[in-house]
């Protein structure tokens, strides 16, 4: 890890981002204290799915889907939610 002040970083950031591309990590100080680090990102997750890669694989839905919840089952997802009513 390479510590450079921050005049040295301005006149050969070229020259010091080449070798954070190779996986150097940078230290830039003021006045020979560390204020940041310059190191690499990670690289990207790779290339997005398509928009509606998954379309037909539902074949069925329950006709009951759209039914309202139960007092039971609407009581389990406000259990603890200080913003629920307490009826």
């Amino acid at each position: 890890m390479k510590s450079v002040n921050i005049q040295e970083a301005k006149t050969h950031l070229s020259r010091h981002l080449k070798r954070v591309r190779q996986g150097e990590t940078l230290i830039i100080c003021d006045r020979n204290k560390p204020v940041a680090e310059l190191r690499p990102l990670a690289p990207s997750r790779g290339p997005k799915r398509p928009l509606g890669v998954l379309r037909g694989s539902v074949v069925q839905m329950a006709e009951s889907f759209n039914d309202p919840l139960s007092d039971e089952e609407m009581a389990a997802f406000t259990r603890g939610d200080p913003g629920a009513d307490e009826s």
